[in-house]
């Protein structure tokens, strides 16, 4: 698969196909909370658990954000102004918007209860890695620098050094 299309002149596609799955999960995850399937000590787990995955990936996102500044945007393609950035959370990794997203995805079900909400966002691994595959071509024909930059540095996840 060495050709993935654009879908859009920005990648307007891959947002749609993103906000498609993530309102999946969300309405997975309400109709669980309506009728939890899952009772007793595995609940108590699940919500502690899908509170601090939650949490986590809200708190990557919110730090990726920050770090983008003015560069953000829900689009793939870069805008016409936008910097190369490599500080912050992105000396480490170069998309942790979606591994927030992931994870606060696997959280929400993990709290609610939802099956269908964990597989979506499990699923969203592979949307991800095919839509930053897209965004990085941008990327790379954008910057001089970021061949370099993505050969040190991890996709989603910081690991240890």
């Amino acid at each position: 698969m060495t050709r993935l299309p654009t879908l859009g002149p920005r990648g307007e596609g891959w947002v749609a196909l993103q906000a498609v799955a993530l309102g999946g999960a969300l309405i997975a995850g309400i109709v669980a909370l309506a009728n939890p399937g899952w009772h007793g000590t595995i609940r108590i787990v699940t919500t502690a658990g899908g509170l601090a995955v939650a949490a986590l990936g809200a708190e990557l996102s919110r730090r990726a954000a920050r770090d983008l500044g003015r560069n953000l945007t829900p689009l793939p393609h870069p805008t016409g102004d936008a910097n190369l950035i490599e500080t912050g959370i992105y000396r480490r990794v170069r998309h942790p918007i979606y591994g927030g997203v992931i994870l606060m995805t696997v959280g929400w079900g993990l709290l609610a209860t939802s099956a269908p909400a964990i597989a979506i966002g499990v699923a969203l691994v592979p949307f991800f890695w095919l839509k930053s595959t897209v965004e990085e071509r941008w990327l790379e024909a954008r910057f001089p620098g970021y061949s370099a930059y993505r050969r040190r540095t991890s996709r989603f996840i910081a690991w240890p050094d």
